[in-house]
């Protein structure tokens, strides 16, 4: 039996993966900082406590870094 891949959108570039990763791993895989971020899914903001948790199939997801300015 073939695992269907995860298709997921991050940072508005489409992404598929053959295996389940969290949150966490999609980041590194993705060569993406895990700190001074702030992850958002389908709009909403996604906790840090939450990124232990598998990413789903069609999730939209946002990285976005805190800039300084004024």
């Amino acid at each position: 039996m073939t695992a269907i891949p995860i298709g997921v959108t991050v940072n508005g570039e489409d992404h598929s993966f053959a295996e389940s990763l969290t949150v966490r791993e999609l980041l590194e895989h993705l060569n993406l900082p895990s700190q001074g971020v702030a992850v958002a899914v389908d709009g909403a903001l996604f906790p840090k406590s939450n990124w232990d948790q598998q990413v789903e199939r069609g999730w939209e997801i946002e990285v976005l870094t805190a800039v300084q300015g004024g």
